[in-house]
């Protein structure tokens, strides 16, 4: 091969490569956990603000709608420090929080509060 040819593809792998680096995005944020009880919700403590129904089991979040800006949306999906597999994002919270996300924690309030408040690393997937 030619010169230029090697040129090109070693040109293209690092473009490629900092293209992915690039779009990768990762946040910190404080999170809490929260569970499926009128005492942590309202009336409808299964229904999220963008209407959907929780059931427990489910590896879903709430976040602070200052992070919508950032690039989370409903249905994202987010890697979690500290925790195994993907969440997706299905709840906002309210307007009153900052770069935070509630981890729902189904009808166990006893894991959530073991979880407690901590600051993680989210990593956006989508």
């Amino acid at each position: 091969m030619k010169k230029s040819t090697y040129f090109i593809l070693l040109f293209s792998l690092l473009f490629s490569f900092q293209s992915y680096a690039h779009s990768v995005k990762t946040l910190r944020v404080t999170a809490s956990a929260y569970n499926s009880v009128r005492a942590q919700t309202n009336h409808h403590p299964s229904l999220t603000a963008w209407g959907v129904r929780l059931k427990p089991g489910m590896k879903a979040v709430a976040i602070s709608r200052d992070l919508l800006r950032k690039g989370l949306k409903k249905g994202s999906r987010i890697k979690i420090q500290g925790l195994t597999g993907d969440y997706v994002v299905l709840d906002k919270m309210h307007r009153r929080w900052r770069n935070k996300i509630d981890i729902y924690m189904g009808n166990n309030i006893k894991a959530a509060r073991k979880w407690g408040k901590r600051t993680v690393t989210i990593t956006l997937l989508d």
